[in-house]
């Protein structure tokens, strides 16, 4: 199973960042990259706090036939700069286009890219969409669950479903 985080705070070529993130599903399948599934969206607010506007995340689940996942980071990297990503070596910068590479198939490698993502455990905004896409999923390293990794954050804050009025007529129709 491959398995990508969408994330997005700033207007994009899409327009808002729903609209862009949402179009960035579109771009991955230009990118010979097949979606099999997309979890609901979520607006989750900045980590670490900060002034920039809330994010909006959510995780998909794909098909590569184009190599391992270094060759998969250099097609998502593409992606990202054709919505205007600029990556300036800021660390949690505002962005237009955020795509990270979750898990690639249960590899584990500790060089370019990092594998499994090693902030995952940590981050609400990326587990609750992980696991509305993936719940069979277990963390490739020790085996957890992601419903036992979503409990262990404890409580949660900042992070809820952006739902539209047609999400909740269709609510897996992505």
């Amino acid at each position: 199973m491959i398995l990508i985080a969408l994330g997005s705070n700033l207007p994009g070529p899409g327009g808002t960042p729903r609209a862009t993130v949402e179009a960035a599903l579109a771009a991955l399948s230009r990118a010979d990259l097949s979606v099999v599934a997309c979890s609901p969206w979520y607006r989750s607010a900045p980590v670490p706090p900060s002034d920039q506007p809330w994010f909006v995340n959510g995780v998909a689940r794909i098909a590569f036939d184009g190599g391992g996942p270094a060759d998969l980071m250099a097609r998502l990297h593409t992606v990202e700069a054709a919505f205007g990503r600029r990556r300036d070596g800021t660390r949690n910068a505002a962005r237009t286009l955020d795509l990270d590479l979750l898990d690639f198939d249960g590899a584990i490698s500790d060089a370019g890219p990092i594998l499994p993502h090693p902030r995952l455990t940590d981050r609400a905004f990326v587990l609750l969409p992980l696991a509305d896409v993936a719940s069979d999923w277990r963390h490739p390293v020790d085996g957890r669950p992601v419903a036992d990794l979503v409990a262990a954050l404890g409580p949660i804050a900042g992070i809820e479903r952006d739902e539209t009025e047609e999400d909740r007529a269709t609510p897996t129709s992505r």
